[in-house]
């Protein structure tokens, strides 16, 4: 992700991009392993903003490009990594439920902050999360929506690893590069068989991304949205 002006927000013509590599990917016998990263000092600040109230955007449209981004990466055969170098916020964060491994620079944050635009999880990860932190950790992280930094991601069991960030890179490539040098048709069946699930992931993205578009409609949204560009703090006293 590479719009560092705006912290790697992300646009729908992101997503559409991010989505044909990992599809591209699946399909390159000369790709063993698929990497995510920013650049600067985010990773991604979450959803552009403007794209994301786009009234037109329907969660749930298989079409869309943040929808087909996520299928992607739940439907990826392929090992793929994470390198976190700073702010990972809403999808900067959920995507990672998604990675096989994350590696994270020691000025990450992260944060899922949906519960404070009136909306609801997405990318499954209110089935994934709880798997991955713990059921308390992920009702924190859910209901409050604040920011944890690297140490407590690695505690909690979000991330693998927290390197200093100009070591971040290559530590995560070497980690890359001694995947790509593992068998690879038994590296794809080992990764199948971790992601075997009795509630698909998929399933779960259906449902929540129902409710998401739900939620985009709601008063709640439109006053955390209208606050967000008013640069005030949303009251939802009166909702």
């Amino acid at each position: 992700m590479n719009r560092a002006a705006k912290k790697n927000a992300i646009t729908e013509d992101m997503y559409a991009a991010m989505a044909d590599a990992v599809y591209d990917a699946q399909d390159d016998g000369a790709l063993r392993v698929v990497m995510i990263t920013g650049t600067e000092d985010a990773f991604t600040a979450g959803n552009d903003m403007a794209a994301f109230l786009n009234p037109k955007a329907r969660m749930g449209d298989a079409d869309l490009p943040v929808e087909r981004f996520l299928n992607a990466i739940l439907t990826a055969k392929k090992p793929l990594l994470a390198a976190v170098n700073g702010l990972a916020i809403g999808i900067g964060t959920t995507m990672l439920l998604h990675c096989d491994m994350v590696y994270a620079a020691d000025t990450a944050r992260f944060s899922v902050p949906f519960i404070n635009l009136g909306l609801m999880p997405e990318a499954a990860s209110s089935l994934l999360l709880p798997r991955a932190v713990g059921t308390k950790k992920a009702a924190e992280m859910l209901m409050f929506g604040d920011f944890h930094d690297a140490d407590t991601a690695l505690s909690m069991g979000l991330i693998n690893e927290v390197f200093a960030p100009d070591a971040l890179m290559d530590k995560a490539m070497q980690r890359a590069q001694m995947l790509a040098a593992k068998p690879p048709a038994a590296l794809l069946l080992i990764k199948e068989l971790l992601k075997r699930e009795a509630e698909t992931p998929g399933e779960r993205m259906a449902r929540e991304s129902a409710l998401f578009g739900e939620r985009l409609q709601s008063a709640e949204c439109k006053e955390a949205a209208t606050a967000f560009f008013e640069k005030r703090d949303p009251d939802f006293s009166g909702l």
